[in-house]
């Protein structure tokens, strides 16, 4: 899958708040993806961190981008578990949003994703996903 064709999941299956989140998918391959969160002020929190909801959420999309990138194309599929760890705080820098597929099966995948600062080398959060293939 290009960069190109994540990003027209992004515009074609997702809702407008998730899309008003400016995700942009940088790599795309049989079993990862890396999808970009770039840094808005609307997403940061008091104390000018940016807030775990939008962390979540960015974990939770470039999932299913990695998950039909390892199927060759979009098919239903839903959330079934998420667990996100913050490790440290992210202010005034986009964030990488690294997928790793670890195991997928005819009806679940497994996921495990790392959210790095752009240009840091010790990740901001780590995120486990679970998803139900619907089709």
């Amino acid at each position: 899958m290009t960069p190109e064709e994540g990003d027209a999941i992004l515009r074609d299956y997702f809702a407008p708040w998730i899309q008003d989140l400016g995700l942009r998918v940088e790599e795309a391959g049989e079993r990862h993806a890396v999808v970009r969160l770039p840094w808005s002020d609307t997403l940061a929190r008091q104390g000018g961190g940016l807030c775990g909801q939008a962390m979540m959420a960015a974990a939770d999309t470039a999932t299913v981008i990695a998950i039909a990138s390892a199927r060759g194309g979009f098919v239903p599929m839903t959330t079934v578990q998420q667990s996100t760890t913050f490790q440290r705080p992210v202010a005034g820098k986009d964030v990488l949003v690294h997928v790793r597929i670890t195991k997928l099966g005819r009806t679940l995948a497994f996921a495990d994703v790392t959210l790095t600062p752009d240009g840091a080398t010790d990740p901001a959060a780590h995120a486990s996903t679970v998803y139900a293939i619907l089709a």
